[in-house]
């Protein structure tokens, strides 16, 4: 099919297995297939695709907007009485609650004449979310065709593996078929299909060319690629348009656009600034740390309590640890001032650098400065092990043996005060240095 062929590109191969697994419209199909692969490997569009051009009736569902059992049952069978109200008027709302109640509706509504004697096709795209929904619920989508007696095919669409999916009791087992990730020649082929009618293909792909070798080893994501492409574009373009370069002066137009490139790499897949903003950061030739919410953004961009964790851990770095009991105890008795300094600690401690810290000392700080109560879990201990590896936690060692490992922050009080914002946590009146 020429047609499909030029919407459908570099997907040659799926594409021609589900063509042969949907066989004709009145065929009964395979009983379920379960479609998966990395995010933006065409899953979702060529299944779409398929099922429109071929003119298929199917019900399409995110299990992400359906997050409920019940909300997934009616929205399928509310969909597929749409499909069938033209002709026989039967568009009333259906309500749902087991799968039980689902298998005798279902069989009511494709009794309707536009379904009889073709496939009815049910997409269900994130189907991951499946797992979190009641257990009985993907053993008797698997099985849909047995349970009903009719000619259904459901399609599971999902970025995980089938053997996550499985059940420990066992169950019906799907058609399975992978999309695996666009190579480097697939997306030249992919985007370079996009260029505008202005220009020549040759001009349009030699960009392409360009925007992957600076993006490809960092963002294979088709997705932000078409939008890095169409958002980039404008500046590539800027020496042809003024008549200062040609479409064939390669070396002209790279030195053009490479340091706006450069600035990209900074935002991708950060969905913090609009188009109309990224453009005008190009048109004024203004770095983009200097986008007020840009630099921060990447900053504070952290699980909730990983952020207090790391304030607790900055505070540990630079209060002394005898100052706790007055910043973080309610009722600490009256401490003078004057007894706090000593001839050695008037030198600021932001200029001595940060001070190594017991993780009983962190765990300590953080209980004291979140308003919920935080029960010492796996989840918290491993929230402090990937600050490790971001490394704005240093792991500094253990003095001996008997002593647990002790800790550095490594961050800037601008870093920790974005952070601090984003909590609604004042952290200058925690320092020392600044009373």
């Amino acid at each position: 099919m020429p047609h499909l062929e030029n919407m459908v590109l570099c997907r040659e191969p799926q594409v021609a297995t589900l063509q042969a697994l949907f066989g004709e419209r009145h065929h009964f199909s395979f009983p379920s297939i379960f479609i998966y692969g990395h995010t933006a490997s065409g899953k979702t569009y060529v299944t779409q695709t398929l099922l429109k051009t071929l003119e298929l009736p199917h019900v399409f569902v995110n299990c992400v907007e359906c997050f409920t059992s019940r909300l997934l049952l009616e929205q399928i069978l509310n969909k597929l009485n749409h499909l069938c109200s033209s002709e026989d008027g039967c568009s009333t709302q259906v309500t749902c609650e087991t799968f039980n109640d689902f298998v005798r509706l279902f069989k009511q509504v494709t009794k309707a004449e536009s379904l009889k004697d073709q496939t009815v096709y049910i997409v269900l795209d994130k189907a991951e979310y499946l797992r979190d929904m009641e257990a009985n619920l993907l053993p008797g989508f698997l099985r849909l065709q047995e349970l009903t007696d009719r000619n259904v095919t459901v399609l599971f669409l999902s970025e995980i593996v089938w053997e996550k999916f499985r059940p420990n009791t066992g169950c019906f087992e799907p058609f399975v078929l992978y999309f695996p990730d666009y190579s480097i020649g697939n997306l030249q082929k992919i985007l370079s299909h996009d260029h505008p009618p202005e220009y020549s293909a040759d001009f349009y792909a030699a960009y392409i060319n360009i925007l992957l070798g600076v993006f490809y080893t960092v963002c294979r994501d088709l997705k932000e690629l078409r939008y890095l492409a169409v958002l980039n574009f404008p500046k590539y373009c800027e020496p042809v348009v003024k008549g200062e370069a040609n479409e064939r002066d390669t070396r002209k137009l790279w030195r053009n656009i490479e340091p706006h490139l450069k600035r990209a790499m900074q935002t991708v897949y950060l969905r913090e600034i609009s188009s109309s903003q990224w453009e005008k950061l190009q048109k004024d030739d203004t770095d983009p740390a200097q986008l007020k919410g840009l630099s921060a953004y990447t900053h504070v961009e952290l699980p909730y309590y990983s952020k207090f964790i790391l304030i607790a851990a900055y505070l540990a770095s630079y209060n002394p640890a005898r100052t706790d009991k007055r910043f973080f105890l309610k009722h600490h008795g009256k401490i003078k001032k004057t007894n706090f300094l000593k001839k050695h600690e008037k030198t600021s401690n932001h200029l001595l650098g940060p001070k190594p810290f017991p993780l009983d000392r962190l765990l300590a700080i953080l209980y004291s400065i979140v308003d919920s109560r935080v029960a010492p879990t796996a989840n918290i201990f491993s929230q402090i092990t990937s600050l490790v590896t971001l490394q704005l936690l240093t792991l500094v060692g253990h003095d001996d043996q008997l002593d647990g490992p002790k800790y550095k922050c490594t961050v800037s009080l601008e870093f920790i005060r974005a952070i601090a914002r984003t909590v609604n946590f004042d952290i200058i009146k925690y320092l020392y240095d600044f009373l």
